[in-house]
Formats: C-alpha cells, sequence, structure tokens
C-alpha cells in the first residue's frame, strides 16, 4: 500500500492546533501589540486618546526615575538569573540519582511554585518583619543581630532576591533534571574509567551536553523575573527609597497612581525591548560553536 493512501488532510492539524493558536492570539500577542501601540498614545483631559508619537518615550528619557528603575531592574536580573540557575542546577543533581527517599525530595523542591507568588510575598512579609517576624527571633535565639530585610535600602534588593529564588529555584529545576536525564550513563561512565573526577565529569560532560536545557532555563527566567510585580507591590512598594522600583511596578505605578496609561504602555514596551535582546544574546551565549555558520 503506497503512503499516500495515509496522508492526512491539512485541515485536521490545523483543527487540533486552532484552539491554541486563538488563545496564543488573543492572550499573548494581542496585549504585545496593544501595548507597543498604546506607547504611542495620550489622554486630554477629557478622556479621549490621542496619537502622541514618541513623546512618552522622550519623557521617560528625561526622567531620573525611570533611569534607577532601569538600573534597579538590570542589577536584580544580573544577580538573580544566574543565581535561580546555580540553585535549581545543585536542587536537580541532588535529586539525580534513584535513591531511598528521593521522591519526597523531589516533591519538597517543588513545593513553593504551589503557592501563589502574592500568598508567597505576603507570607515571607511576616517572616522577615524585623521587630516581630520570626527570623529575626531565631538570629536572636543564635546571638545574632536582628536585620532589617525589606525596611533597609541596602538589603531590601537582596531579600528580594533570595524570595524570588525561593519561589522559583524549584520550578527550574524540572526543567534541567530532565535535561540531566537525557545524558546517557554510558559517557560518564567512560568518563570514569578515563580517570576523570566527578567535577571534571560534570565541566566537561554534563555541561556541554546541558547547553540546550540552560538556553531555555536561563530566557525564560530572564522573561519572568523582569515581569516580576507581586512581592514589591506587596511588601516594598518599591522603597525603600527606590531600592526595589523594578520597571514593572513603575509600569503599575504610572498606569493606576498617575492614570498615565501611555507612560505606562512605553514602560512596558522598553521592558519588552530590553527581554528580547537579553534573550538573543543569552541565546548566542549558548549556542554550540559552529552551529549556525556554514
Amino acid at each position: 500500500m503506497s503512503s499516500t493512501a495515509f496522508r492526512v488532510p491539512l485541515w485536521i492539524p490545523v483543527a487540533f492546533l486552532a484552539p491554541a493558536l486563538v488563545g496564543l492570539l488573543v492572550f499573548r500577542l494581542a496585549p504585545i501589540l496593544i501595548a507597543v501601540v498604546g506607547g504611542f498614545t495620550g489622554t486630554t483631559l477629557r478622556g479621549e486618546t490621542t496619537f502622541v508619537g514618541l513623546r512618552n518615550f522622550a519623557d521617560l528619557v528625561e526622567d531620573p526615575s525611570f533611569w534607577s528603575s532601569v538600573k534597579v531592574t538590570l542589577l536584580f536580573n544580573l544577580i538573580i538569573n544566574p543565581f535561580q540557575i546555580c540553585c535549581a542546577m545543585g536542587l536537580a543533581l541532588l535529586v539525580l540519582r534513584p535513591t531511598r527517599g528521593v521522591a519526597f525530595f523531589r516533591a519538597a523542591y517543588l513545593l513553593p511554585m504551589t503557592v501563589s507568588i502574592a500568598l508567597t510575598s505576603v507570607i515571607w512579609a511576616i517572616l522577615l518583619e524585623p521587630s516581630v517576624g520570626p527570623v529575626n527571633g531565631l538570629l536572636k535565639a543564635l546571638g545574632l543581630p536582628p536585620q532589617r530585610f525589606f525596611r533597609s535600602e541596602s538589603q531590601a534588593l537582596t531579600t528580594l532576591i533570595l524570595v524570588a529564588t525561593w519561589k522559583g529555584a524549584g520550578y527550574w529545576m524540572i526543567f534541567l533534571l530532565a535535561g540531566l536525564l537525557a545524558i546517557p550513563k554510558e559517557l560518564h561512565e567512560a568518563a570514569a574509567i578515563d580517570g576523570a573526577s566527578a567535577w571534571q565529569r560534570f565541566v566537561r560532560v554534563t555541561l556541554p551536553l546541558m547547553r540546550r536545557p540552560l538556553a531555555f532555563v536561563l530566557v525564560a527566567d530572564t522573561a519572568i523575573n523582569f515581569l516580576l510585580f507581586a512581592p514589591v507591590y506587596v511588601i516594598t512598594h518599591g522603597g525603600p527609597a527606590g531600592s526595589t522600583a523594578l520597571l514593572m511596578f513603575e509600569a503599575y505605578q504610572a498606569a493606576f497612581a498617575l492614570l498615565n496609561h501611555g507612560r505606562s504602555l512605553a514602560i512596558s514596551s522598553v521592558i519588552l525591548v530590553i527581554i528580547g535582546v537579553i534573550a538573543v544574546l543569552e541565546l548566542r551565549l549558548f549556542r554550540p560553536a559552529g552551529e549556525g555558520r556554514s
């Protein structure tokens, strides 16, 4: 029987993909288009939307608070993205071997991702409250000085990074664990026979074969961390002294506190461009040598 007898009409796969494609268009691509177009509009005193060209972006360029938020956001992502991935890789390596109780630890590491980011923010705000929080109580019991955590200009961003890492490291562990499990055991066994230590096997065998999972996790993690909003809104409101004023919080403030939707959408467009540029650089960083070259 010829292979043409099993040819599936084109409309069948299109019909199955249609709901997902419609969802992607309505809930993903359309909001991005609205944000980009809305960045070139403004609202008059009578509530009418008008085209203002590049005025919103020009205002951002001249606004020191915007550049302060850009600096804080870039610093935040420069630290948290590699830190989260290192933590996720460490967790994945810990639960890689099928030893007794490994299923429990895999579930335990995933537990933070089952809690909403808003509830996570509330929980950590209570735990890290400088005056009555249990974390400072524990430090006091150990003879250590209390810390101000989110109330300190010098500690707030670091504390935010640790809380976000607690929330996200277990999630990214799933993808890295899948990549580790896909590496043939024979490669590690051959390297061990050749006398390679555990560290040498990790650097020379594991990491090169984890390029694609690491690239995916890094790009996705970067996008999510650039859009981080709930902990800033719930706990710090961008303070103290703007030390946690991430760009997403600035976009929210422009839209709902200043009622300047054009400015808010312009900030959102800037975030989109920054994420796109960084994603391209990250993908090029993890591209195997010689790939894409003729």
